[in-house]
């Protein structure tokens, strides 16, 4: 604890309030105490029973975050027991170096009691200023400034940033938050009598029911300049340390991401697009690739062991509540037992306690599965980093994503410039910055680059398209350079009304972005505070014109110098630039790709399950094996494995087996096989079977229903010639539907056409063994074309469809009533 951060609480006549001083100077006076419960209004009128104090040090390993590594931090805690009608309660109170906590306890509840209103209230200055956003659940209103006496009464999101006096301000926001409690926001009221303005917490539900303990998250003000704001830990200092288990967690890879969606919405339902993303992402020496709405379970196998061999790792984009019962939650179980790295879990957008309480439960699963989690559409950090070192990110800010969903609400400079002092203080925030491509943007091009840096996650999403980068050289390069995680940051200068120049260290290196508003000037970096020496190397892109145009400025330019007393850089209007700074004598570029190295050997790729019920691979010697949940498997010699699946796997389904082998830093080379439980005599809708492998022109083949648009499960219902089927498959070709036969069925039926919802022509067949078994030309407006094709001994089958002319764009194929028949004999 710092000598000049000093905070009480104390009993008055008014009730019980707090008191924060620094360097002497009061800072925050008689913040008022207290709760309501059970409808008594506590904190009014209580008598102080006893005084407990003591100081609490400890240490925490950060995984992603302002600074990895491991911290050790000093608080000192007053535990103030009260009494006040009947009722025993706690103040507990924090004082760190850099700001003051609080929060309640009822150590003698017996059973359970209803919170419903927080007395916490802090009143500020007349002559303050402060930044906010409009309260939502979800957090993505645009961040502004206002003199504090003009804020408009109603509700602002945490954390909320206000300058008191001079170059001291606090910024008002919460930690420690789980399952038991709800979240809060803060309500400005009308001026007070001098000018000021008071802010109330404000609980999310009208009443949260609590039991013994704790029944309230802290409530946390830092108190500092902005470096020291920017730079503070005590948000993940106030947090419950991480379980042994979680200690270590060196599968928490931070780094940086590569993602389609943004620059093509529907690109994550093709394959072949997500290859193009790992390719350029290994070129630039990345970690990640997100695969957003649209991927289809079929192929995500294939794109994780591509991407694997590259060193990327896979993450899925999935809704909340699509992992909302013990049933969905088997879902992450069987995206880890492909080798998927990690989750994005969108829409939560709720502050309640009981969507706390899903959180919990995500939090619990995926620590367990060892995957990492991004949370968007959702909740602020409260220091959940600490806890559950798996979460990388959070979205809560408006980000990039604003450009495609409303051109009329561009993100403004002024808006990106406040994040570094404010959301980003509490946690990485998942922003996808580096939108080059944006249409209608007001920030110039190195403005965006600048985002890189200013903004902080654990993995960085870069927004655009990745030939975006690689067609801009000077941004390949850096983006190239920067470093995947950050053991320290610095805020060398600005303000949130007008610009941010935050330094990041790795290694011996340190990363500068400056993000700037306004019109184009020169701004001084001072490069003294990172302790690299005047003749440390500078390498600085920045806008290459700073003239005035008309709209945003385009263009990167690049300078290489020393360090001196600091740097200028002139900015264009809304500008911004980027600098790798690095000792004399160092190497100050390092960027490398990353190499393609060998699948691990499985064999053979699709194994049935045979009369025992087991199945037999043959690995590399030193490979390993995830399984779907259920199954097992045991070695047979140096490279021989049986498995054994789950007694519930159906004739004619499949399960995936991930083969792993050690690969480069400390990410598995995967190859996977397809476990196939044979089909047995009856008749199988080809729909209710899996496929293998699929390509389709327009999103994933669907069942029983028409092709639709770009994601699984958008199809309407089928309808060929006027006349509706319930049952078969949608395709827009050129398509390929691959299915396991395995030799046991013996005829394939069925009948093709062309949608309703379409126009034209396509060639279409049936393949058994990539032999030509049907063919057909069908066309809209025609009645379905029926078949009837031989199969026996055939173990793949293939329906393919293709344009009959090159005219012929946009039409979808239907396979209706597609039906595999196996008999007894036929085995």
């Amino acid at each position: 604890m710092s000598e000049g951060l000093a905070a009480s609480v104390g009993v008055t006549d008014t009730g019980v309030r707090l008191y924060v001083s620094r360097d002497g100077e009061r800072v925050l006076d008689g913040v008022p105490l207290g709760f309501t419960v059970d409808g008594v209004e506590l904190g009014t009128a209580a008598e102080l029973v006893h005084v407990a104090e003591r100081t609490v040090r400890d240490r925490f390993r950060a995984r992603s975050g302002k600074a990895v590594g491991e911290h050790r931090y000093e608080h000192r805690e007053v535990v103030h027991t009260l009494r006040e009608s009947g009722v025993e309660w706690q103040v507990v109170l924090r004082v760190a170096r850099d700001g003051v906590a609080v929060r309640y306890a009822m150590p003698a509840l017996d059973g359970t009691a209803r919170v419903t209103a927080d007395r916490t209230a802090v009143t500020l200055p007349a002559g303050s200023r402060s930044w906010v956003l409009d309260y939502q659940t979800w957090y993505e209103t645009p961040r502004y400034g206002a003199d504090t006496a003009e804020l408009a009464g109603g509700a602002y999101g945490l954390p909320f940033l206000a300058r008191l006096d001079g170059d001291l301000h606090v910024l008002i926001t919460e930690s420690g938050i789980d399952g038991r409690f709800a979240g809060a926001h803060v309500r400005a009221g009308e001026p007070e009598p001098d000018g000021g303005r008071t802010l109330r917490f404000t609980l999310a539900d009208e009443a949260v029911e609590v039991t013994r303990g704790p029944v309230s998250p802290w409530r946390v003000v830092l108190v500092g300049t902005p470096p020291e704001l920017v730079a503070s830990l005590l948000v993940d200092e106030l947090a419950p340390p991480a379980s042994p288990e979680l200690e270590e967690a060196a599968w928490v890879r931070p780094g940086r991401a590569a993602w389609s969606w943004w620059s093509d919405f529907y690109s994550g339902a093709q394959l072949d697009k997500q290859k193009h993303f790992v390719d350029v992402a290994a070129a630039l020496g990345w970690e990640h690739l997100l695969i957003d709405c649209g991927w289809e379970e079929t192929w995500v196998p294939e794109i994780v062991a591509y991407a694997s061999r590259r060193g990327v790792q896979v993450h899925l984009w999935t809704i909340w509540r699509e992992l909302n019962s013990p049933e969905d939650l088997r879902r992450l179980a069987l995206w880890r037992s492909w080798g998927v790295a990690g989750i994005k879990v969108d829409f939560m957008e709720s502050e309640s306690k009981d969507r706390y309480r899903w959180y919990d439960t995500i939090l619990t699963e995926t620590a367990r599965l060892g995957l990492m989690v991004n949370f968007h559409g959702s909740v602020i950090p409260r220091g959940w980093a600490r806890t559950w070192p798996q979460v990388v990110g959070y979205e809560a800010v408006r980000g990039a994503e604003y450009y495609v969903f409303f051109e009329n609400q561009a993100l403004t400079a002024a808006h990106n410039v406040i994040q570094p002092f404010t959301r980003n203080v509490v946690g990485a925030a998942d922003a996808t910055p580096v939108a080059f491509g944006a249409a209608g943007r007001t920030t110039s091009d190195g403005h965006e680059l600048g985002l890189s840096v200013a903004f902080e996650c654990g993995i960085t999403h870069f927004a655009d398209h990745v030939d975006a980068y690689a067609g801009r050289p000077l941004a390949a390069r850096f983006l190239a350079e920067l470093a995947p995680f950050w053991e320290e940051t610095a805020l060398l200068g600005g303000d949130p009304d007008s610009h941010a120049v935050v330094a990041r260290r790795s290694g011996d290196r340190w990363f500068v972005g400056c993000v700037a508003t306004g019109e184009a000037r020169a701004i001084h970096v001072p490069l003294g505070a990172l302790g690299v020496g005047p003749d440390a190397q500078v390498w600085i892109v920045g806008d290459a014109s700073t003239a005035a145009v008309e709209g945003a400025a385009t263009g990167l330019a690049e300078t290489t110098t020393t360090a001196g007393d600091g740097v200028e850089v002139k900015v264009a209007r809304d500008g911004g630039f980027v600098a790798v700074v690095a000792p004399a004598g160092a190497d100050l570029f390092r960027a490398a790709p990353r190499p393609v190295l060998p699948a691990p050997v499985v064999r053979p790729p699709v194994a049935e399950v045979g009369a025992d019920g087991t199945a037999s691979l043959t690995t590399d010697a030193d490979a390993r094996l995830r399984l779907p949940a259920g199954w097992s498997a045991h070695r047979d010699g140096e490279t021989g494995w049986t498995i054994r699946p789950a007694v519930s796997l159906a004739p004619g389904r499949l399960g995936v087996v991930t083969v792993e082998r050690d690969g480069d830093d400390g990410v598995p080379i995967v190859a996977h096989a397809r476990v196939v439980r044979p089909l047995t005599a009856g008749e199988y809708a080809l729909a209710d079977l899996p496929m293998i492998a699929f390509v389709n022109a327009d999103g994933p083949v669907e069942r029983d229903m028409s092709n639709g648009g770009g994601n699984p499960g958008d199809g309407r219902p089928m309808r060929v010639a006027g006349r509706g089927f319930e049952r078969g498959l949608g395709t827009a070709p050129y398509s390929e539907a691959r299915f396991h036969l395995g030799g046991h069925a013996d005829t394939f039926t069925g009948a093709v056409g062309v949608d309703d919802e379409s126009a034209g022509a396509a060639k279409v067949a049936v393949l058994a063994d990539d032999r030509e078994m049907f063919t057909a030309v069908v066309r809209a407006g025609e009645p379905v074309t029926p078949f009837s094709v031989d199969v026996r001994g055939v173990r793949t089958l293939c329906l393919r469809g293709e344009a009959a002319t090159p005219d012929d764009t946009g039409v979808h194929v239907d396979w209706v009533d597609t039906t595999v028949h196996v008999t007894p004999t036929s085995r």
